[in-house]
C-alpha cells in the first residue's frame, strides 16, 4: 500500500488530539510501524503487557482513524520489538532513539503473562526528533532553550537543576528530552533516566508490592547521572511518592547530578505538595515557554513540512500560522490535516483547501469556553447550572461536574485554578476530578461513551 508510512503518522497525529497527553505519550507514541501490505500492518510493542493494553483499548481507535484516511478493512497485528533493544549500540548515532532508563539486570528470561503486573525493567525511549537541532527557537522559548543547552553541556551558573514550565503542547517535553539526547550522543553519560511523575509513582508502588524497593532506591539514588522527570504536577496529593522523591533528589544533588523537571504549573502553585519536595523543586532555574509568535509559528510549520516531506506553498503555511496560534501541537495537527486531505483527495494544496480543513477547528475553538462546556453538560444530564456548582455530593450531580471539569481542562487553555473556581471548587478538588475521570475512562464503560459523545459535540461546535 502506497504511503502507508505517512498514513500511520497521520493516524498518530489524529489520535494525539483526542487522548490526554500522558495517555498518548505512554501508549501510542512508542508504537512504530514494522511491516505492512495492502490490508495488514504490523506494529512494534515493548512487551506482551503493552500489546494486551493496545488490543483492549486502542485497536478500534487505530482502525477508525485508518478508515477516515480511506484505508478500510485493515488488520492490525503487534510484535514485541526486541530487535531495537539489541541493536541500540549500533544505531545510537543514526536512529536518535536511546534507552532513557537503565535496565535492571534480568533474573529470568520468562515473560510476564498478559494481565499480570509488569516488571519495571524497561524505560521510556527519548523521542527521535526531540533534539536541540530539531527545536525551533523563538522569543517565546529562547531563554528555556539556552538554559537547557547550557545544562546539557555543563551547568547553569552553578546549578544543575532546571524546571521547564509550559502549558501542554509548547515544547517542554522536547527540550527536556533534548538534554538527554545531547548527553548521550556526546558520551557524557549513559545513565540518563527519563520518566514521568506517573511512571515514577507506579514503579515505586510496584517495587513495594514486589519487595524490590531497595533496588528501586539504588537505581534512582546511586545509578543515575541525569534524571528527567516530566509532569511533576501529577504528584499532587501523593505523599509517599513525594517523600521518596525528595530523598532521591537529596542523593542526586549531593552527588552533583543533573535534574530536569517539567510541569504545567509552578511548584508553589501545585496543591498538596509537601514542603520538602516543594523546596527542592525550586532550588534550580525556572524557565517558562510561552505560545510562539507568528514568525516562530511559520518557521515551525516549515521545519515540520520538511521533516514530514510535505510540499506546502508559503501562502498556505502563512495562513495556517495565522489561524492556529495556541500551541505547537495544534500547528502540527493543522498541517497534517491539510497535507492529508490534499494527498488523499487529490486536491491542490491552496488557501481554500486550508480553510476547509481549519474551519471547524478554529470556529469551534473560538466558542469553547468553560461556561459553554458547563451549559452543555447541564443540558445533557438534565441538571441546573446552580446544581453543578453547588456543594451537593449526590452522584447525579458529582459525575457531570467531574466530567465538565475534565472537559474544561481538555478543551480550554484556562489554568486548573480558574477552572476550579468556575465550579466553586478548590484547585486540588479540580485535579482530583480530572484524575477520577481519567481512571474511569480506562474501564471503557458508560462514562467513556458519554465523554466521547460530549467531545464530538464540542469539537463540531454544537455547544
Amino acid at each position: 500500500m502506497k504511503n502507508i508510512e505517512s498514513f500511520w503518522e497521520e493516524v498518530k497525529c489524529q489520535i494525539k488530539k483526542t487522548l490526554p497527553d500522558h495517555s498518548y505519550r505512554m501508549w501510542i507514541d512508542p508504537v512504530e510501524l514494522l511491516e505492512y501490505d495492502k490490508h495488514h500492518v504490523k506494529l512494534s510493542s515493548p512487551n506482551v503487557y503493552f500489546i494486551k493494553r493496545l488490543k483492549d483499548n486502542y485497536v478500534p481507535i487505530f482502525k477508525e482513524e485508518f478508515s477516515k484516511l480511506g484505508v478500510s478493512d485493515i488488520q492490525i497485528e503487534f510484535k514485541v520489538s526486541s530487535k531495537k533493544q539489541s541493536d541500540l549500540k549500533e544505531k545510537d548515532k543514526t536512529s536518535g532513539a536511546y534507552p532513557a532508563v537503565q535496565l535492571i539486570p534480568k533474573r529470568s528470561k520468562q515473560m510476564n503473562l498478559p494481565g499480570l503486573n509488569v516488571r519495571f525493567n524497561n524505560g521510556r525511549l527519548l523521542k527521535k526528533g526531540f533534539t536541540f537541532d530539531d527545536f525551533v527557537v523563538g522569543d517565546n522559548s529562547n531563554f528555556a532553550y539556552s538554559a537547557s543547552l547550557s545544562l546539557a553541556q555543563g551547568r547553569i551558573n552553578g546549578t544543575s537543576i532546571l524546571y521547564l514550565l509550559a502549558k501542554t503542547g509548547l515544547g517542554k517535553s522536547h527540550l527536556s528530552q533534548a538534554v538527554g539526547h545531547h548527553i548521550i550522543t556526546n558520551s557524557l553519560s549513559k545513565k540518563v533516566y527519563y520518566v514521568t511523575a506517573e511512571d515514577f509513582t507506579n514503579e515505586m508502588i510496584y517495587s513495594l508490592k514486589s519487595n524490590t524497593i531497595s533496588q528501586f532506591k539504588e537505581k534512582y539514588r546511586k545509578k543515575c547521572d541525569v534524571l528527567i522527570l516530566e509532569d511533576v504536577h501529577f504528584l499532587s496529593g501523593k505523599d509517599a511518592t513525594q517523600k521518596e522523591l525528595a530523598i532521591t533528589l537529596d542523593y542526586l544533588l549531593e552527588a552533583d547530578k543533573k535534574i530536569i523537571f517539567s510541569g504545567c504549573e509552578l511548584p508553589d502553585d501545585i496543591p498538596k505538595l509537601n514542603d520538602q519536595l516543594r523546596s527542592r523543586l525550586t532550588l534550580g532555574l525556572v524557565t517558562e515557554i510561552n505560545a510562539p509568535d507568528y514568525e516562530t509559528r511559520v518557521r515551525i510549520l516549515k521545519k515540520k513540512s520538511k521533516k514530514f516531506g510535505y510540499e506546502i506553498p508559503n501562502i498556505v503555511t502563512e495562513y495556517i500560522a495565522q489561524e492556529l496560534c495556541d500551541d505547537v501541537r495544534q500547528l502540527e495537527s493543522g498541517l497534517c490535516g491539510v497535507a492529508a486531505k490534499g494527498q488523499l483527495m487529490g486536491y491542490n494544496i491552496d488557501i481554500e483547501l486550508a480553510k476547509s480543513v481549519l474551519a471547524n477547528l478554529t470556529n469551534a475553538k473560538k466558542r469553547i469556553t468553560i461556561e459553554a462546556i458547563k451549559k452543555l453538560v447541564c443540558n445533557e444530564f438534565s441538571i441546573s447550572e446552580k446544581d453543578i456548582v453547588s456543594t451537593s455530593r449526590k452522584r447525579r450531580i458529582v459525575k457531570p461536574r467531574q466530567m465538565a471539569i475534565f472537559l474544561s481542562k481538555k478543551y480550554t487553555d484556562q489554568p486548573i485554578k480558574k477552572i476550579g473556581n468556575s465550579f466553586n471548587r478548590y484547585h486540588a478538588t479540580a485535579i482530583y476530578s480530572i484524575n477520577a475521570v481519567e481512571r474511569e475512562l480506562k474501564q471503557k464503560g458508560i462514562l467513556f461513551e458519554q465523554l466521547n459523545y460530549l467531545s464530538k459535540k464540542i469539537e463540531t461546535g454544537k455547544l
